[in-house]
C-alpha cells in the first residue's frame, strides 16, 4: 500500500530526506537485520558470530557513500524539526512518517 502525498505541499528539505532515505532503505534494512542477529547472538553466547555481525555492520558504516547520506540526513532533520523535536511544518513530519513506517514493514 503506498500513500502518495502532494510533493508541492513538502518543503524542499522535506523532499530531500525522502530521497536520501529511499536510496539508503535497503542499507538501513541490512543493519537493521544485524543489529537483531547480534543481540541474539549475544543472548544465546556465540562470541564468534557477535564479532562477525559487527565486522559486517562497522563495514556497512565506513562506507564513504553512506556515511556521507547518513551524515547528510542528520543535517536536514535538524533542518525539519525545531529545536524542541517538533516539525516546523506537520506536512512533512507527516509524509516522512509514512515513509519511514512502509519502508520499516518492507524490510522486515
Amino acid at each position: 500500500m503506498a500513500v502518495a502525498w502532494p510533493a508541492a505541499a513538502l518543503s524542499p528539505e522535506a523532499k530531500e530526506f525522502m530521497a536520501i532515505s529511499t536510496r539508503l532503505e535497503p542499507v538501513q534494512c541490512e543493519k537493521r537485520k544485524l543489529r537483531r542477529e547480534i543481540a541474539l547472538a549475544q543472548a544465546e553466547g556465540r562470541d564468534a558470530d557477535v564479532k562477525k555481525l559487527r565486522a559486517k555492520f562497522e563495514a556497512l558504516n565506513r562506507d564513504p557513500a553512506t556515511a556521507r547520506q547518513e551524515k547528510r540526513l542528520g543535517e536536514l532533520q535538524r533542518r525539519i524539526l525545531d529545536g524542541k523535536g517538533a516539525a516546523r511544518d506537520p506536512e512533512d513530519l507527516e509524509a516522512i512518517s509514512a515513509q519511514q513506517r512502509e519502508a520499516f514493514y518492507r524490510c522486515d
